[in-house]
């Protein structure tokens, strides 16, 4: 199977507001808008999200409108630090600060509009046998 695209639609009655966010604080472009659903993606198509309201029909079947919980939108970049400070220049609120994570990751984070948490990460080296109790067939 072939894919053209991927992305996840978050359903929202926040629509216009999570568009701008992510527009203004991440860079994202917009590659089409109506009244019920804005697909969003960045310049270099590396990365794509839409948001559309939960009262349109052709909404597919199941997705409820998003409750904010059990959702992480993860945005792996090469420079957290970087990242960061162009993000806080925009004077968002940073949700949990740039950290360096001993299981290899430095990263932020913060909620959106429709309360999908979003996680910039950077992956950096792990501190010397963190992962070793989680390998699967390791000694506990």
């Amino acid at each position: 199977m072939r894919f053209t695209d991927r992305y996840p639609i978050i359903v929202t009655t926040r629509k216009e507001a999570c568009r701008d966010f992510w527009i203004k604080h991440l860079g994202f472009v917009s590659g089409f808008d109506s009244t019920w659903i804005s697909w969003l993606t960045t310049e270099d198509q590396s990365a794509s999200i839409a948001f559309m309201t939960p009262d349109h029909p052709s909404a597919p079947p199941g997705p409820e409108s998003f409750s904010g919980k059990g959702m992480c939108f993860e945005l792996q970049v090469d420079d957290a630090k970087a990242v960061f400070e162009n993000i806080s220049a925009t004077g968002l609120e940073i949700e949990y600060p740039l950290t360096d994570e001993p299981f290899g990751q430095r990263r932020f984070g913060f909620h959106d509009p429709s309360g999908l948490w979003i996680d910039i990460v950077e992956q950096t080296e792990a501190e010397a046998g963190f992962w070793d109790k989680y390998l699967i067939g390791s000694q506990s």
